[in-house]
Formats: structure tokens, sequence, C-alpha cells
């Protein structure tokens, strides 16, 4: 439940090099993203670096446009997999998990900024850990699951409860707020506080309010074993063939990975969040942004997300691994793209989740062409005009002008001038929305964030161009 080891890079270039007897043609990644190029690709990589089973979607501007299996779902039996053969996902869980609290939240039931001491009171620094500590990762709770293989006690069953008991209940990492450190432990809390606020068990309260209204029909919390769209885990060790491997006892995984689903169900689920069908806007921005700790720096962390900016957008991204399984999700808002990826093999995957999402970040969207300079570079500029009360009205559409009186250029020149000069940008999201290309860019400062929101037609003249807070 954790992502996957950089290691992996290093075994997958010994296993070639320990086999120089075999014959094959080392698979070259395509130049763009060419979807037969892929296909070949995968399945050269399958064969080669014996992955076991495979499976992948990709999304560009909203649809999915590839959806393929490769490999087999069990090394016993032979059978292949499909596209709806379920696969642990591991720590993709944890998006899941924090648009339940938030779900939550946006309802009133509970705040993020509630103590965990309202919840559980006998846990180590209860009173001064939040429920968004815990989403973050900076609650200091020591991580009960930090190696990739499973230790002997994890071979046994145990409560949540206990688990809390043994990994939330001593001495604490570090200062809450003050370090980002991976913690599955804190996902087993959210779990639980989840199960206490709703009056649910966390596996019926995410059944019924993400999984069935999204029509997530391959996607299931702790299955039950014998279902027979479950693929098989295996492990590999120096070198080894892939083995079969026993998933972790019994309450060892829970709310922090405890989902199996297919990649086609992740991007359902990819498309509806930053879509905006699961959240309400501040909450999905908040599940969507970085945390800044207790000392100035950022954790490029958000809430079951990896949140960092990649060519100047930013995505969205997760690895997942536990006994036998290792996945990858990834999402460019901006372009409303994503790349999901599934083994039922420990790292077998190994770097082609980054290869592929290279080439899906080079992809073009459906937003129109602007005659203009980028927007990032306009948005800095109009921005600077704002604060200079400065603006040049010829860059502007008239209807935007007739709206823009100069009270309003001069009171937004009050407002705007305290923040200084724009340190960098970010560009949140790109679209189209009536033959206009429309972006939302955060602009950072020395001493804090804003938003700003352009509509462009495609001569570069300016619709729309609205600043709201971060």
């Amino acid at each position: 439940m954790k992502p996957f080891p950089f290691s992996i890079v290093v075994l997958t270039f010994l296993t070639l090099v320990a086999a120089p007897l075999r014959a094959y043609t080392v698979p070259v990644l395509p130049e763009s993203l060419d979807l037969p190029a892929i296909n070949r690709f995968l399945a050269s990589n399958l064969e080669i670096k014996e992955q076991v089973g495979l499976s992948i979607a990709i999304v560009r501007n909203g649809e999915l446009e590839f959806a393929k299996s490769y490999g087999k779902k069990s090394l016993e039996h032979g059978e292949a997999v499909q596209t709806n053969t379920l696969f642990a996902i591991g720590s993709v869980t944890k998006q899941f998990t924090c648009a339940c609290l938030l779900l939550l939240a946006q309802e009133g039931i509970l705040s993020v900024h509630d103590k965990v001491a309202k919840y559980f009171p006998d846990l180590t620094r209860a009173a001064d850990i939040t429920l968004l500590d815990l989403m973050n990762h900076t609650s200091g709770y020591p991580d009960y699951y930090p190696l990739d293989f499973v230790v002997r006690s994890m071979q046994e069953p145990i409560s949540a409860d206990e688990l809390l008991r043994q990994y939330a209940g001593g001495k604490l990492d570090f200062e809450p707020g003050t370090r980002y450190s991976y913690s599955n432990t804190g996902y087993i809390l959210l779990g639980r506080i989840i199960e206490k606020a709703s009056g649910e068990e966390f596996g019926t309260f995410l059944t019924r309010r993400i999984l069935k209204p999204l029509e997530l029909h391959n996607t299931v919390y702790e299955p039950d074993p014998t279902d027979p769209r479950l693929a098989r885990g295996y492990l590999t060790f120096a070198l080894s063939k892939p083995e079969y491997t026993r998933p972790e006892g019994k309450g060892w995984i829970g709310a922090a990975g405890g989902l199996y689903s297919t990649p086609t169900d992740l991007a359902k689920w990819n498309m509806a969040l930053i879509q905006g069908k699961v959240l309400k806007p501040e909450f999905y921005q908040l599940m969507t942004s970085p945390r800044k700790l207790s000392t100035g720096k950022i954790s490029y962390y958000g809430c079951g997300l990896a949140v960092a900016p990649r060519e100047g957008r930013q995505v969205l991204t997760h690895s997942g691994g536990v006994s036998g399984f290792v996945s990858w999700n990834g999402v460019i808002p901006s372009t409303q793209s994503a790349l999901i990826m599934t083994c039922n093999r420990d790292g077998g995957l190994g770097t082609l989740p980054n290869q592929l999402f290279s080439l899906l970040l080079k992809e073009p969207s459906n937003v129109p062409k602007i005659n203009a300079p980028i927007s990032s570079e306009t948005v800095k500029k109009i921005f600077a005009d704002f604060q200079a009360a400065r603006i040049d009205r010829k860059a502007f559409s008239e209807e935007f002008n007739h709206y823009l009186t100069d009270e309003k250029v001069a009171g937004a020149a009050s407002r705007l001038k305290s923040f200084g000069k724009i340190q960098r940008t970010e560009t949140i999201s790109s679209n189209e929305r009536g033959g206009m290309e429309v972006t939302m860019t955060r602009l950072i400062f020395k001493n804090g964030n804003l938003k700003a929101q352009m509509y462009r037609q495609p001569d570069g003249t300016i619709e729309q161009f609205f600043v709201y807070p971060d």
C-alpha cells in the first residue's frame, strides 16, 4: 500500500542482463501516443519481463480511447486477463477514502479540522492531530506497512482498533504538521472515523455513496475471495519465476488499500472526480491541493493524491502496492486525460506508467488553438495590469469591457496590489466551452496563492478574467 519502489527499475535491468541466452527484441517506447504501437510495446514488455498479467486504460479529452488486457490472471489455471478482471489497487484506494470523508464534511456531519480526539480520544496526541493531517500524511503516526513484503504479524488477522492501538497509540515519528511521511496507519483511522460519523461500515458507505451512483460495477471493497473475476497475486525474488503469494491477513488493509478494481472503472472514477460529479468545488479543491507544512515547505500531496505540476500542468497521481499486486493511476485535469495500469506481480509495472504518462502529457486536447501568447503568460500580464489599475481594454471583448467598470478596476487594484509579483504559475485546468479556451491558473506568490479563470476566443480576445482565492 505504497508507491512501488525505485529498486524495481534496478531489478528489471538485472533481469534482462541475467538472461543473455534468451532471444528477444527489446521493446522501444513509441515517440507518441500511437495506440497500436502502445499495444505492441506492452505485449512485448509482458513477455520479456514476466509480468504475469497486465491491464491498462487510456482516456483522452474525457473519452475512454484504449482499454486492453494482457497475460494471465492465474498462472495455475492459465486464465487470461480480461478488461473486467479485478486487480487489487492498493493505495489507489486512498483517494476513495478521502472522497468518503469529504462527502461527510460537505454535508456538515464532520469537519476536516476535527481533532482525532473527537472520535478516538485515547490515541497519541489525539487532541493535536486533525482529520486533514491524516489525509495529508502529516500526522506523525508511524506507518504499519513500510516494507515491500508481508511480515509475519501481517499474515494473521487483526481488528482495525487493535492495529490503531499498536501503531497510533505509541510514540509519534514527528510533531504533527511539521513533516510529510506516508502512513497507512492514518488511513485505517480515517476508515474507522467514517464508520463512526456515518453509522455504517466503511465498505457499505463507500459502495452506497460512490461505487453504485457512479456505476463502478467492477470495483469492490474487500471482495469475496471466490469472486471469479479476481486475479491472483504473484511475487518474484532475486530473479525467480513468479510465485503465488498469499494476501495480507484480514484487517491489515481496510480503508488504506482494500479496493479491487479495473482500469476502465478507475477511468470512470477519474472523470467523475475532476468533472465535479463527486464533490462540490471547494472540497475538490481541498482534495487536490498540496499541503503547506508548518515549516513553510510544500508536501505536494493532497488528500489521497499526489499533486504536483508536470510540464506546466497540474497532475494527480497515485500508485499502489499490496501483496502480489501493483497499480498506477494518473490524471491530467486540464486535458481530461488519464492513464491507469494494474498488474498482478509485485513490481511488475516498473517504469511503464511514467513512460506512457509522459506521452499522454504531450497530447493536445480539444481546447481551441489561440492566436496569442500561452495562457499562463497572458494571465501574468493581465493580473499585473489589474494590480497597476492600468488595463489594456483592447485585449477584452465588448461585453467584458462593459462589465469591467473603472470602479471595478480600481477596487481590484487596491485588493491585489499587496500580493506583489507572481513567482510562478500552475495550469490547474484547460477546457473548451462555447468555442472558447477556458483556463484556471494558480498564481503563486511569496506569501500566498490565488486562482485566475480566463475565457479566450481563438483570436485571443479575452471574454472573462476573474480572480479567486485559492
